[in-house]
């Protein structure tokens, strides 16, 4: 959990407001999803009065949608802009045509944002475009002009307001109000807003909400209305911040929450949330929400295009903003950015539409992964010099691969390897956004999870986002660009990593956490299993340690490392398993790292396995192939440890000639304990020196 409220996506087991969704199953609320879990790409839309100043005020130029309150304007002066704002050139039709040019399926607009005006003619009271020059209604046109090209029409509300007299959290620059506020005379005024949008423009697919962190707001008044807005459309979506559950700007829900999906803000979490988890990442395209004609700060298209490929692959939504003018028109970069993603799209949509999330843990190194049934879609970002793209871990036999760029034209090489199927690129058809690769495959995804292997010294690192997390609430997030496991709010929620252990021995047991004081004194199980993959009874090596979370400082961002215990385990392949045992606060702890660190060094290892000979003198070779202070049958090593030679019946071997008798070179020659376990057939010797295998079977 972050320290900081700000936004917040929904959990699984979110609370749904009682009256409606009490009574959905899981196969309608599926049904009621469907088309927003399709669509993956929307198209939201900032642009009211703020437009007008367009940014700038009093020589600073750094204003968007809250110009009203960062400049604390008395409200009687900032009415004054409706006198200005006449957007005659405003034309829903070619917006609409735009979005779907771009390949949006949704459109999400403010009907009112948090200076309180209606960009519609409501008949709850006088702030709104009504009291323009304008007389036309933009939000009838933008739904008629929706339902004309296919395009889902949603509205964006908010639910603070600035410039109502009785919002609670009145405004000192709010020269208008008089008297006390009453926030059930608001709400009134609100649901009569919101009435008029649900029952006066046709279908909307989402009420997507905002402003509900100020006091004024609670959670009984969220389910309330989520319950209000889904009498008045029943299959509407809606987002999760009619309530008060959210706990940051990574978006995942903490405490009681209300709503059908989540929503981050100019960011896309690092894992996504898992099976089960809707969530849609909102972004702008330059600084701003509303227009700021200063503000030429455009993400490439290829930004946008890759962010739209990170929440497909993640199974999330991107909805991207627009900030209109005061005329009425797109800023020309937004216009000329969506025609380039469109074309993009036009030929890619497949791999984005009704996709699911990727079936490997981590994106791998050329790129991403989207998936459907029989069919994996890779976005190949960074192409490998070599034209290869690993599929490693995948067991499933692939059955094609093609290029969506050109489907017609023959298949692509594919070779199976002992890390999975490998695929050639043909050269000189890099798409400079994304190039993408349909791969039909037999059956579901079966994707064998990287194993975490020891280091040079024998340490296993397990880091926050190399974890396997299962549960419905514990989470991947980030604080400060590093990732950590959060919201661990449930005992029955657990973490896991496959690893592979170098060798057998006592190791130091350190944890990168963060707990505040007051919550501390959860009771973690930190649990080893080698032999097997999972875990199981019949691991060859079991051990585990169970400690007590301390308080680290004063928020959930107040990371520390901690020494826990020590645990010994022998080699081989296995996992590490973190549990909670009891939770005593409001969470368990945020955890970014484990770290099991041998006791004893790898140079320590080798003096007790009889193979290291420390170098003492300087030693130089001779003409008869020996080498002073060598003794045969011995690996020779430096003070530090690291491998210098192989000697065998008085006869030398250098570094360097071992990389020619290693299989691929030496990755490995800097640890031979564990290079000559794994397997002692890599050194052949058939090119070598008499006597290099004696010496390398002593490992």
């Amino acid at each position: 959990m972050n320290g900081t409220p700000v936004l917040a996506v929904v959990c699984a087991a979110t609370v749904y407001a009682a009256d409606v969704a009490a009574s959905e199953t899981k196969q309608q609320r599926d049904a009621r999803m469907q088309w927003f879990r399709d669509a993956r790409f929307g198209m939201f839309i900032h642009w009211g009065l703020y437009a007008v100043p367009a940014g700038e005020w009093n020589g600073n130029k750094g204003y968007g949608e809250w110009f009203l309150e960062e400049t604390k304007m008395p409200v009687s002066q900032y009415e004054q802009f409706t006198n200005r704002f006449n957007p005659v050139t405003f034309d829903a039709r070619e917006w609409v045509k735009m979005a779907k040019g771009a390949g949006m399926k949704y459109i999400v607009i403010t009907s009112k944002h948090h200076d309180g005006f209606g960009l519609w003619p409501s008949k709850q009271g006088a702030w709104n475009i009504a009291a323009t020059p304008f007389t036309r209604d933009p939000l009838k046109e933008l739904a008629d002009a929706c339902k004309a090209e296919g395009i889902v029409f949603c509205f964006y509300h908010s639910i603070m307001d600035w410039h109502h007299p009785d919002y609670a959290n009145r405004r000192g620059y709010n020269d208008r109000a008089t008297g006390s506020p009453d926030m059930d005379t608001y709400v009134a005024y609100m649901k009569g807003q919101l009435k008029e949008l649900l029952t006066g423009y046709g279908r909307i697919g989402i009420l997507w909400f905002d402003g509900e962190w100020e006091r004024a707001w609670n959670h009984d008044r969220g389910v309330d209305l989520y319950t209000y807005v889904r009498g008045l459309q029943p299959s509407i979506i809606v987002n999760n911040r009619v309530g008060k559950g959210r706990a940051g700007m990574a978006g995942m829900n903490n405490g009681q929450g209300v709503g059908d999906y989540g929503t981050p803000e100019q960011e896309i979490p690092p894992n996504g949330f898992g099976p089960g988890v809707d969530w849609e990442s909102c972004m702008t395209m330059n600084g701003h929400w509303g227009y700021n004609k200063n503000d030429q700060d455009w993400k490439s298209t290829t930004t946008v295009i890759r962010n739209l490929i990170d929440c497909a692959t993640k199974g999330g939504n991107y909805l991207l903003n627009i900030g209109p003018t005061a005329e009425g028109t797109f800023p020309q970069p937004c216009i000329e950015r969506l025609a380039q993603i469109g074309a993009w799209m036009k030929v890619n949509g497949e791999a984005i539409y009704g996709t699911q999330a990727s079936p490997f843990r981590r994106a791998c190194a050329w790129g991403k992964c989207t998936q459907k049934p029989g069919v994996l879609y890779l976005f190949v970002e960074t192409m490998p010099k070599d034209g290869m793209i690993g599929l490693s871990g995948l067991k499933n036999k692939v059955k094609k691969a093609v290029l969506l760029a050109d489907p017609g034209c023959a298949p692509l090489p594919v070779k199976a390897a002992a890390d999975g199927p490998i695929i050639t690129m043909p050269a000189g058809r890099n798409d400079p956004h994304a190039t993408v690769v349909r791969v039909e495959i037999e059956g579901v995804p079966q994707v064998e999870p990287a194993r975490v292997k020891a280091g040079r010294d024998g340490s296993l690192v397990l880091t926050a986002d190399d974890a396997t997390l299962q549960g419905n609430g514990i989470a991947l997030e980030e604080k400060d660009g590093v990732p950590n496991i959060g919201f661990w709010l449930d005992t029955d929620d657990y973490v896991e990593w496959p690893v592979t252990a170098g060798r057998a021995g006592t190791y130091e047991v350190m944890a990168e956490i963060a707990c505040p004081k007051g919550t501390e004194g959860s009771v973690l199980s930190i649990e080893v299993a080698i032999g097997t993959a999972t875990g199981s009874a019949q691991a060859s090596s079991k051990a585990a340690l169970e400690v007590t979370v301390p308080a680290t400082g004063a928020n959930w961002d107040s990371f520390s490392r901690v020494k826990l215990g020590q645990l010994a385990f022998g080699p081989g392949s296995g996992a590490v398993t973190v549990k909670a045992k009891t939770k005593k606060g409001e969470a368990v702890a945020n955890l970014r790292s484990i770290t099991l660190k041998p006791t004893t060094n790898r140079k320590q290892t080798m003096v007790e396995r009889g193979i290291y000979e420390p170098r003492t003198t300087r030693t130089t070779r001779k003409g008869s192939g020996e080498e002073a202070g060598v003794i045969p049958g011995r690996v020779l090593c430096d003070t530090g440890g690291r491998v210098r030679g192989v000697s065998g019946n008085g006869e030398w071997l250098s570094r360097s000639g071992l990389s020619r008798v290693y299989r691929g070179g030496v990755p490995d020659a800097e640890d031979p304990v564990s290079c000559a376990e794994r397997d002692p057939s890599l050194f052949q010797g058939q090119e070598t020196k008499t006597g290099v295998q004696a010496g390398l079977s002593m490992l």
